[in-house]
């Protein structure tokens, strides 16, 4: 007769539970994350608790290109030395990380918060596609480098947004091939990134 299914304790499933919740973490990683954070020193889990409270209540969008910070508006935003005449759109918050560390890109940035996916009710009203169309209104802006990901959602916005920005006179430009098709920008190495916006084409 085989043994009876003895439940995890409230607390402990509660946990894997939420875990599981986050994006790449299947069940059984989100039971050992969970069972890790059992056994660690209480000081290590109120780090963790601590952590992430300061990321939902510290941090907030910048009102102008979006990206997360703690001060609005961003570092980015309110820094003299970038070059105000160039906006590079990206998808998420960690593609303006990863565009950063090749040092290849001096201008502005834009994070749209996702791209378009119907396959998941994603239209462009759910993006930040309106506080970009702000930000061009005054004429600064001459360059629009569209760096959303080489895959099928991130080419649907990058043609819709080129459709959107062409009739207004700015320089669209979209990142090279540098980067694999079905690659993510927020994956790709420095050299990689690089290369691709040294490469970029007009659209």
């Amino acid at each position: 007769m085989a043994a009876d299914y003895v439940p995890a304790p409230e607390p402990v499933a509660r946990l894997i539970e939420a875990f599981n919740r986050l994006p790449g973490i299947g069940p059984k990683t989100a039971a050992r994350l969970t069972y890790h954070i059992l056994r660690a020193p209480a000081e290590e889990a109120r780090a963790l608790t601590e952590a992430v409270l300061a990321v939902k209540e510290r941090l907030r969008y910048c009102s102008l290109c979006q990206n997360i910070t703690e001060h609005d508006p961003c570092r980015f935003c309110q820094d003299p030395q970038r070059d105000s005449s160039a906006i590079c759109v990206v998808e998420e918050p960690l593609d303006v990380l990863a565009l950063e560390r090749t040092r290849g890109f001096k201008g502005l940035y834009h994070v749209l918060h996702g791209v378009i996916d119907p396959m998941d009710g994603i239209g462009p009203d759910e993006l930040k596609i309106r506080e970009l169309l702000a930000r061009l209104r005054d004429g600064r802006v001459k360059e629009v480098v569209l760096a959303t990901n080489p895959n099928l959602e991130g080419e649907a916005t990058a043609m819709y947004l080129h459709k959107l920005l062409a009739p207004l006179g700015v320089k669209v430009t979209r990142l090279a091939r540098g980067l694999p098709a079905g690659g993510d920008v927020e994956y790709a190495d420095e050299v990689t990134l690089a290369r691709a916006l040294e490469g970029r084409r007009e659209m």
